[in-house]
């Protein structure tokens, strides 16, 4: 009996030491992206820079901000952030519907998905340097520029590329030795890092009397109200009554069972809202940094048009969230290959034959499920930017990056979790194979 104690004991302790290394190692990278968030681009004015981005906060700029977590207002080495990394995923995969031979390597596996993540890579790095070279010359055009010219574009464009490359390996790390989603990690830290400087400006607002007391309880109830409603929907699932016939195996029978197939009312996740941002970011960007030269001013009203409240923005915005709903979560899950599954675990949905009629049916239920799903993120994200237009609210407190904050920590909790159940499993495990020796 002592034995099994120090067996169990020690393989509990060793999954608790794993997790402890995954935790730290999570909190490491977090700090080394704020850290670089803080080391500016050299050969800029500060003080001209920040009459530049402040005068511009409230538009694309501020959305763009929010996603590299400030790092955009300080022009740091991440100041591209994340964003040509998301915008290349995207390409990437609409391009492996578009085309028989992405798709041929996305039903390869392992290797096939390794390959694909090669490409994402280099999307990256060509959107990034693209992005940079736009920076760069908006730079030189606007006089921050110490010595404008050649040198110049070329240190800047490498740095910001460098940047978001490094970036984009430091989120890979995390999802590989860590904890979650590496991509939404980064996303999330640097969304968090604003939360402090935005309460105080809402707070200022309220001491100089630019916001009422009243509407700051009104938009606290608000808040709560939806970050209970997005728990709420996460939560929440359709479940479907999966029935097992009798059957042998190994020489003994089993008696009929049933149980039920999970379905997620967003199934997505927070990659609609990131995804649909990105769309938007991309070309309002450029048509805000080339817009200024004469020959092209037509790109300056097709900027205005796409800043944060303006109708064509919600617009775009929520066709591109529910679009991205759907896109995800075809791709993250198959009604047939679910059918083919149960079918061969000998297992049917009562009412529905298995095989094609089971796929379809599943198929009717994930469409409705991912439309209530769409609207539900489409809502959150549009409903704040009335809340921004009427009452001068921080952006931070917007509908994204609530949805964003709740969904990975409620993420990142369930992983946690998932951890210290299969260590326990495993341990347990252990326990009954050393009792049935003895």
């Amino acid at each position: 009996m002592a034995t099994v104690r120090t067996s169990s004991g020690s393989s509990s302790s060793s999954g608790l030491i794993d997790l402890r290394r995954r935790l730290v190692f999570v909190l490491l990278a977090i700090i080394i992206f704020r850290v670089g968030s803080y080391i500016p681009v050299p050969g800029l004015n500060p003080q001209r820079l920040q009459e530049l981005f402040h005068a511009q906060q409230n538009n694309i700029v501020g959305l763009f901000n929010m996603f590299s977590g400030g790092a955009l207002m300080r022009f740091s080495i991440f100041a591209l952030g994340i964003m040509p990394y998301i915008s290349a995923s995207i390409i990437v995969q609409l391009l492996a519907v578009l085309s028989p031979e992405l798709a041929e390597l996305r039903k390869e596996g392992e290797s096939g998905q390794r390959k694909l993540n090669q490409y994402t890579r280099y999307g990256t790095l060509f959107l990034a340097t693209f992005q940079a070279i736009g920076i760069s010359k908006m730079l030189a055009a606007h006089n921050i520029a110490l010595t404008p010219g050649l040198s110049f574009y070329f240190t800047t464009a490498l740095t910001l590329v460098t940047g978001t490359m490094f970036l984009m390996w430091l989120g890979e790390q995390v999802t590989e030795r860590g904890i979650g989603n590496g991509i939404s990690m980064i996303i999330f830290a640097g969304i968090v890092a604003g939360l402090p400087p935005a309460v105080a400006r809402t707070l200022e607002q309220v001491r100089e009397g630019q916001l009422q007391v009243v509407v700051l309880l009104l938009i606290m109830v608000v808040v709560f109200a939806v970050v209970s409603f997005v728990v709420f929907m996460e939560r929440g699932q359709r479940r479907i009554t999966i029935n097992y016939a009798r059957r042998m195996q190994g020489g003994k029978l089993y008696a009929a069972q049933s149980t039920h197939l999970p379905l997620k009312i967003n199934m997505s996740g927070v990659i609609p809202p990131i995804f649909a941002s990105s769309i938007i970011l991309f070309p309002a960007t450029i048509a805000q940094w080339f817009g200024n030269s004469q020959s092209m001013s037509w790109l300056n009203s097709i900027s205005v048009s796409l800043q944060q409240g303006q109708p064509l923005h919600m617009l775009i915005f929520g066709i591109a969230i529910v679009f991205f709903c759907f896109f995800y979560t075809a791709l993250v899950f198959n009604p047939r290959e679910t059918a083919e599954n149960l079918k061969k675990s000998g297992a049917f949905i009562p009412g529905i034959r298995p095989g094609d009629q089971t796929a379809r049916y599943i198929d009717q239920v994930m469409t409705r499920l991912t439309l209530v799903g769409a609207a539900y993120v489409t809502l959150v994200c549009l409903l704040p930017e009335f809340m921004i237009l009427a009452w001068n609210v921080p952006f931070y407190f917007g509908g994204t990056s609530l949805l964003i904050i709740v969904v990975v920590v409620m993420d990142f909790m369930a992983q946690i979790q998932a951890h210290v159940m299969s260590y326990q499993y495993e341990s347990l495990l252990k326990k009954a194979n050393l009792r049935g020796r003895g």
